[in-house]
């Protein structure tokens, strides 16, 4: 087991490589594991059931829910929360700080950046703090989030703007002759109303 503070928790079957540290006051729960040079900060609180890959940084004060796949070479800095299920693709990158200098102290001024269930962000994409990410959203490798994204959307480029709607797996959908979107590995079926997809 990795360099573990005796006041970290650490749940029944949670590991964390012996390259890994984790600070003191952490949670870590069941059946968590913790890869080569990741960091847990204090304070910082992670659910059952977690992958957090190579040369993760997580912290301080960080939450992250049941079962989030967190890739190589991310970082959640201070107000980042990650609801159940979020996958965080390889180097990815969350800001803390909407106009940061290396002279002028911003430590007051981090920004909430609230991920919801089931969402999904890719890899090198950057995610601009102070936004929330729908429930299963969608955010394409590369793309720069620079606004508050809606449940099941399709966001690409930069800046990101929705180029379509993901079912509950992770599809994306194409509706039908009767404008009826259907999932291709579920069959589920989703409408459009009023900028918004629901599950029909």
């Amino acid at each position: 087991m990795g360099h573990i503070h005796e006041t970290a928790l650490m749940g029944d079957g949670a590991t964390a490589h012996e390259s890994a540290y984790v600070d003191a006051n952490t949670q870590i729960g069941d059946g968590t594991k913790i890869w080569h040079f990741a960091h847990i900060l204090s304070g910082t609180t992670i659910g059952k059931n977690c992958s957090l890959g190579q040369n993760v940084m997580a912290g301080p004060d960080v939450t992250i829910g049941d079962g989030c796949k967190i890739q190589n070479n991310v970082a959640l800095y201070k107000g980042v929360i990650l609801e159940d299920g979020v996958f965080c693709g390889p180097s990815m990158v969350f800001t803390n700080v909407t106009t940061p200098r290396s002279e002028v102290s911003r430590r007051d001024e981090y920004a909430e950046t609230l991920v919801r269930k089931g969402a999904t962000i890719g890899a090198n994409a950057t995610i601009v703090c102070g936004h929330e990410l729908g429930e299963y959203c969608f955010i394409a490798a590369g793309a720069v989030v620079t606004k508050n994204v809606v449940p099941h959307a399709v966001m690409a480029g930069v800046p990101a703007k929705r180029i379509g709607w993901a079912s509950h797996a992770g599809e994306m959908l194409k509706a039908d002759a009767d404008g009826v979107l259907i999932c291709p590995r579920t069959q589920d079926q989703y409408v459009e109303r009023d900028g918004r997809l629901h599950r029909s």
